[in-house]
């Protein structure tokens, strides 16, 4: 499993450093990075953006783009690590957007989540389905985001190495 810790050595080990936008993990994936002594080293900072103004007018999520994909997209996250890439100049950015329940949201069920990763290379994103109650739904995508952005430094390392 991957831990807050392994992706800020990771992370340190590159000379990277990180930030987060979160919508449905309302800070967590901030708060589990932050909980490891010097974690300062690599991480920025992050944006909790639950609304969607925030997601708009903070992180720069184009308009046409929610209308068109909603906030709950692939499309939406990818735009949401863009955007706290940009306003910190972090090397990398992840970003958690989703509906953690209990109800829908917009017509989407809950548990369904997207991660963006945005770094370097192109900006990923990954669809997840995740189930449980609200607490569990948002301790899993938190875990996810982790992942995601391990995963990439992986590939990366593979390339380069």
């Amino acid at each position: 499993m991957t831990t807050a810790a392994s992706v800020l050595e990771l992370l340190e080990r590159r000379g990277a450093t990180l930030a987060t936008a979160e919508s449905l993990t309302g800070g967590r994936v901030a708060a589990a990075l932050t909980a490891v002594p010097g974690s300062s080293a690599v991480f920025v900072g992050g944006v909790v953006a639950y609304a969607t103004v925030v997601k708009e007018s903070v992180l720069g999520v184009p308009l046409a783009l929610i209308e068109e994909h909603g906030v709950v997209s692939a499309e939406c996250a990818r735009a949401m690590a863009l955007g706290v890439r940009a306003l910190t100049g972090a090397t990398y950015a992840v970003s958690t957007t989703g509906v953690a329940g209990p109800g829908e949201q917009d017509g989407v069920r809950p548990g369904t989540v997207y991660v963006g990763v945005a770094g370097p290379g192109s900006p990923i994103a990954v669809a997840l389905e995740l189930s449980g109650d609200r607490a569990a739904v948002q301790q899993q995508a938190t875990r996810e985001a982790l992942s995601a952005v391990a995963a990439i430094l992986d590939v990366e390392e593979t390339r380069l190495g």
